[in-house]
């Protein structure tokens, strides 16, 4: 089989592997818990995106790997590292701490797809042996990195009625005095 066959459907096949584990492990456990602590769990497996600077050591990667593709790869990973670790260091300031959240997920989420492109347009695929030891941060880590993005900006998004409703209980605690029985 080709490499590149066997790259893409390696590639694939992480995503169908980490969707199940998260759908019958993950999500059942991130249902019960509140987001804040949702999203420091996201943000801890992603503080270790560091590791991405692999892409640039000789004899971890092979000496034909696009550039194009590694020096991105490993500088993005390691930017949302650092913001995760950040945004975990924050977390009792949650202004900062949520502001970190977005960036983090932003700029790795955008890190992840604009890998994916330089790869094709560097034919990657064909060229997969040259990621050495990266093989499997491509196949086994990347898949899980994108879809707990996507989890998480998702989360930032949707309606939480709960959260409205405790922050307008707040507002018009105060005035309840007002109309009290």
């Amino acid at each position: 089989m080709p490499a590149h066959i066997i790259f893409l459907l390696d590639l694939v096949l992480g995503y169908v592997a980490w969707v199940l584990c998260i759908r019958v492990y993950g999500m059942p456990k991130l249902r019960t818990i509140d987001q804040v602590t949702a999203q420091r769990a996201i943000a801890t497996l992603h503080s270790f995106r560091f590791f991405g600077l692999a892409f640039l050591l000789p004899g971890v990667v092979g000496p034909n790997l696009p550039g194009r593709f590694a020096g991105f790869a490993a500088y993005g990973d390691f930017a949302t590292g650092i913001l995760a670790m950040l945004a975990l260091m924050t977390v009792r300031m949650r202004p900062l701490f949520w502001s970190l959240v977005v960036a983090f997920n932003l700029v790795g989420a955008t890190d992840i797809l604009v890998d994916y492109y330089h790869g094709i347009q560097t034919g990657l695929p064909a060229l997969a042996g040259q990621l050495g030891a990266a093989y499997a941060i491509t196949i086994i880590y990347v898949p899980l990195l994108l879809i707990t993005h996507a989890m998480a900006l998702y989360w930032l998004v949707r309606p939480q009625p709960n959260s409205i409703r405790a922050v307008a209980h707040d507002a018009i605690a105060p005035w309840s005095l007002f109309w009290r029985e």
